[in-house]
């Protein structure tokens, strides 16, 4: 199983009533796997995709309200939009089991940024489960709900890019779990965060901190090895750890070594690898968390090397050449790649409505100068390459419109926001409603494929509401104008979006276009059940025959 489908498979096999989620890379597989799945299915399994983070976040505190157990499911900047239903999530509690899946995509192959989602987990006081394998993320999706029961307290599920999307055998267990039956929380007020009662529910969660820290050193998953006293010891977490075993191999080494991957810290572990070794090197994968906090509370003297201080790159992924260098042993490299091989950036699929769209948006804005163009994150953020070059912003979810917004407040006028439809569903709407409240100068532009194209085609909660939301944020109708992007239409288009760029107040057009990859998908689909139709009539026809 590739690490996301292990996960979703142990969340069906631990009893989850509902799996939340947005699709990002690189965490998307999980929620199409439970999509998939005839088991969950059968079970009654709720798994929609949600408009945004936040939102998934919240269906999934509901779920856990009621009772019942629930996952959601996304990637590490994800965690951001979900951040403040997240971190109250831990002064709630839960009543159901409550694990946060989130993928963190250190090297940043498709994401904005690298950051290290433990941190949240240290900031919101919460276990956090970190695998190294895919058999131990499989594992840790039930020991999650177990460990969210038994501690009041959402679960954080950490994994990285190449333990989601990389495959190993997984044993699955024999008997699975019940769904929970529904029930409400006992204490009626638990979930209302008026400030007395989030008070006292501070209180408990502090409380708690010790008990989790004594299942920290006592999980079976944090594990010391030790090897030669007075030697070097290596302490290392998650997929890191399996780096480090593909250096070192199954031959007995000198190293002690120190494996976490169940969060707080192992204290006592730690302390008794610090006491017994001379030096300390860490290995981890993402942000130099472990390090930082050892060099916190073990300052003792002792070297503690690892990615402050240079013994390992501070940013991008670890592999196990990375960690052979910083143990003095060789590396092995492939052979160069040859100099005719061309470098090939990613672009817009052929035939893709975004062309056209760009195509216009460029002969129009070459009329007042480069800068204009405010964009925002999916398959149109490509617009920012050649051929295009097109786009001069892309922050983060929504920041397109107001952006605008704010470049048309400091006298940049016009100025031109592109998003997706996906996107603007998904953090969008509030930035036009700001737009409409002061009557901006601004034109956007919602771009519409009628899918979440970037990560694969998945619903878009736009799908068929485009105008009647916009008209319902309070766009004037007339300033709401329809395209079809094709180059039969190029001039046609260009001449309303010149009107619009004229306006001085909010305008949107929606440029509409299936997207080609999921149009392709669908006639397949449909050629398919055309096909198997007319088996089943030929069968039928040759069995009428017979009698």
């Amino acid at each position: 199983m590739l690490g996301d489908e292990a996960i979703a498979q142990g969340a069906i096999d631990a009893g989850v009533s509902g799996v939340y989620a947005y699709p990002g890379t690189p965490s998307t597989e999980i929620m199409e796997y439970v999509q998939l799945s005839k088991e969950a299915a059968t079970l009654g399994i709720h798994r929609r995709w949600s408009a945004n983070e936040k939102t998934a976040m919240e269906a999934a505190i509901g779920m856990s309200y009621a009772g019942k157990r629930a996952m959601v499911c996304f990637k590490h900047v994800g965690l951001n939009v979900a951040a403040d239903a997240f971190v109250n999530a831990a002064i709630t509690g839960v009543n159901g089991g409550l694990v946060v899946l989130v993928a963190d995509d250190p090297s940043m192959h498709s994401s904005q940024n690298e950051q290290d989602s433990r941190n949240y987990a240290r900031f919101a006081l919460v276990p956090c489960l970190e695998p190294s394998n895919q058999q131990e993320a499989y594992e840790m999706v039930g020991k999650g709900f177990a460990l969210s029961e038994a501690m009041n307290t959402p679960v954080l599920l950490r994994v990285t890019t190449r333990m989601a999307h990389s495959r190993a055998g997984v044993q699955l267990v024999k008997e699975k779990k019940a769904q929970n039956t529904m029930s409400l929380p006992e204490d009626p007020r638990q979930f209302v965060l008026l400030p007395a009662i989030a008070k006292r529910n501070y209180k408990q969660l502090l409380a708690m901190q010790p008990k989790m820290e004594a299942d920290s050193d006592a999980s079976p998953y944090n594990k010391l090895v030790k090897g030669k006293a007075n030697g070097v010891g290596i302490i290392t977490t998650g997929i890191a750890y399996n780096y480090l075993m593909e250096v070192l191999g199954a031959e007995k080494h000198e190293y002690s070594i120190l494996k976490i991957t169940q969060y707080p810290m192992p204290r006592k572990l730690v302390k008794e690898i610090y006491d017994y070794c001379s030096e300390l090197i860490v290995m981890e994968e993402g942000s130099p968390m472990v390090e930082e906090m050892l060099r916190g509370y073990l300052n003792e003297g002792k070297k503690i090397s690892g990615r402050l201080n240079g013994l390992l790159p501070r940013d991008g992924e670890l592999n196990p050449n990375l960690v052979a260098q910083a143990l003095g042993r060789p590396i092995e490299e492939g052979a160069p790649i040859p100099e005719l091989v061309a470098g090939r950036p990613p672009s817009l699929c052929p035939g893709c409505g975004h062309r056209d769209m760009y195509e216009m948006l460029n002969n129009v804005m070459a009329e007042y100068g480069q800068g204009r163009v405010f964009a925002d994150i999916g398959c149109y953020t490509l617009g920012a390459l050649p051929p295009f070059n097109a786009i001069n912003t892309c922050v983060d979810m929504g920041a397109s419109i107001t952006m605008a917004k704010g470049a048309a407040d400091a006298g940049l006028v016009p100025a031109v926001a592109v998003i997706g439809d996906s996107t603007f569903t998904h953090s969008g709407m509030t930035g036009l409603l700001d737009a409409v409240n002061e009557n901006s100068p601004i034109t956007v532009i919602i771009s519409d494929n009628s899918t979440t194209g970037m990560t694969g085609g998945q619903d878009s909660a736009a799908f068929g509401h485009l105008v009647k939301i916009c008209e319902g944020l309070g766009v004037d109708p007339a300033h709401i104008r329809l395209q079809v992007p094709l180059k039969k239409n190029l001039k046609e288009n260009m001449a309303v979006l010149k009107e619009e760029l004229e306006y001085k107040g909010v305008s949107v057009i929606i440029p509409q276009r299936e997207c080609v990859q999921t149009f392709e998908r669908r006639q397949r689909a449909k050629k398919a059940e055309e096909k198997k139709a007319k088996a089943a009539q030929e069968a039928a026809a040759g069995k009428e025959c017979e009698k």
